[in-house]
């Protein structure tokens, strides 16, 4: 590959460097009200940061910047993998005792928006550090977005063709620029922060728990000021807020560009966002029935807890108000199917997401008709879509490729000791980037601190993994890519 196949990749990934040195004035300036030395470090981190990503672009610079499909998949991948990277330089060097590798892994968690995390005393830690997490997913958050509708559908990655198809080339008329397209998402996706902020304030938190909290659960982060998370507040209200603005950072972004330009109904008839609505209110009234009949749960406290947890895990945020895991075995089994199945496409979720279930439930409908009726023609549909042959494929080869992922970073954490559970769910939970998996220690109630520097590189890679649909990475790793 020569220098000119790199320079535009390198620029952009310049650009954003800057813009991710500049965010930490924020934690920057955090500190420094209240007194406490990491002003410094985020300051100095911040001019570093900056520096390099100027220098980067001025080195780089070119009259117009184009890129292929090879550069769309490079520019991709660094991105997620040199961005943590620059960011986690504040987790080393505050007074938090961490380690380059915990440091690594806590700012992977964030900009990934899986939110594990390897700290511990939440609660008692300096504003800037914990605005510093929360930002992080918030950039990352809109990070996520831009990509599932910019990048991802345009290198035909897992099927999202056919969320291109169905998202983004019908609102041309409404939105003729893709730079417009962005910008709107991002005012959108801006003013449901405020919006969220607002309103855990105005239901009981303080101004600095509102702001971090709608940072994180917007952008389904699930990072907290506090160790016990959600759990911390005990307001009924604040709960069911947290459910609704959960969900609305689980829908897809362009729908609500669409129903500002006029299209009032778009989201509900939105077919994924049908089928990702019938699958939360199905689990939450399984869930509460169970939690009522056999548990013994009064049923405002069964409802709300199913509710947000539910919500929580289905859209990858990853919030706890409790230790689910103690519910019995079919909450955990239900957990567990929820960990994988994510959201919808074009929102800030994890996961396998809704539209690929939609596509698998559709081929399988049609297999089994087609099994009675040999000789019949069953067209796959999916949201008054046909469904090509090669979409089709695109979603079952990646779903093949999803859950040997999961199983092969599973099989590598059980190296290291840990029973199946732990093994299995942590592994699950940082492909889908949803946050707690299962057991004592990656559970609801643990932390991820207790496992090795190895595990936690494992768990990193597959967080990185599973927030670029995978074949991103893969892709990069054959040898056709690098060929001119």
């Amino acid at each position: 590959m020569e220098r000119a196949f790199f320079a535009p990749v390198l620029h952009i990934i310049g650009l954003l460097t800057i813009a991710l040195g500049l965010s930490m004035a924020f934690p920057a300036m955090a500190d420094l009200v209240v007194g406490n030395i990491d002003w410094q470090v985020f300051t100095a981190a911040s001019i570093t940061t900056v520096f390099l990503g100027g220098a980067t672009v001025l080195s780089t610079r070119r009259p117009e910047i184009s890129l292929s499909l090879k550069q769309g998949f490079l520019l991709t991948a660094l991105s997620w993998f040199l961005l943590p990277t620059a960011a986690a330089v504040p987790f080393v060097y505050a007074d938090l005792d961490m380690g380059i590798i915990d440091s690594i892994f806590e700012a992977v968690s964030a900009m990934t928006t899986t939110g594990s995390t390897v700290m511990v005393g939440l609660d008692s830690m300096p504003p800037g550090i914990l605005l510093w997490r929360s930002l992080l997913q918030w950039i990352g958050g809109i990070g996520i977005i831009v990509m599932a509708i910019a990048i991802l559908p345009f290198l035909r990655v897992g099927g999202m063709q056919l969320f291109r198809t169905e998202s983004s080339d019908r609102y041309d008329k409404a939105l003729p620029r893709a730079q417009q397209m962005v910008k709107a998402i991002t005012l959108v996706y801006l003013g449901l922060t405020v919006t969220c902020g607002l309103s855990y304030w105005a239901a009981g938190m303080t101004a600095f728990d509102a702001l971090n909290h709608a940072l994180t659960t917007l952008p389904t982060g699930g990072f907290s000021t506090h160790d016990a998370s959600f759990g911390y507040f005990q307001t009924p209200l604040l709960h069911w807020l947290g459910t609704l603005f959960m969900i609305a950072g689980a829908l897809p972004f362009t729908l609500y560009v669409a129903t500002l330009a006029g299209r009032r109904k778009a989201l509900l008839n939105d077919s994924q966002v049908r089928l990702f609505l019938w699958v939360v209110a199905g689990s939450v009234a399984l869930l509460t029935v169970h939690l009522v009949g056999v548990r013994g749960f009064g049923v405002e406290e069964a409802l709300r807890l199913s509710a947000f947890n539910v919500v929580s895990v289905v859209t990858t945020t990853g919030f706890a108000t409790t230790d689910y895991s103690g519910w019995g075995a079919l909450s955990v089994t239900l957990f567990f199917y929820l960990t994988f199945s994510g959201a919808c496409a074009g929102s800030t979720t994890g996961g396998i997401k809704m539209l690929r279930v939609g596509v698998m439930l559709a081929t399988l409908s049609v297999y089994i008709k087609r099994l009675v009726y040999p000789a019949g023609v069953f067209p796959r549909r999916f949201g008054g879509q046909d469904i090509s042959s090669e979409i089709t494929a695109s979603v079952m080869v990646f779903t093949l490729a999803y859950a040997s992922t999961v199983a092969l970073a599973a099989l590598a954490l059980s190296a290291f000791g840990h029973d199946f559970v732990t093994s299995l769910t942590a592994a699950a939970t940082a492909v889908a980037n949803v946050g707690p998996g299962l057991g004592p220690i990656v559970g609801p109630a643990g932390n991820f601190a207790p496992l090795e520097p190895g595990a936690k590189l494992v768990l990193s890679v597959a967080m990185i993994l599973g927030r670029l649909e995978i074949f991103t990475v893969l892709v990069l790793l054959s040898p056709v890519f690098w060929r001119r």
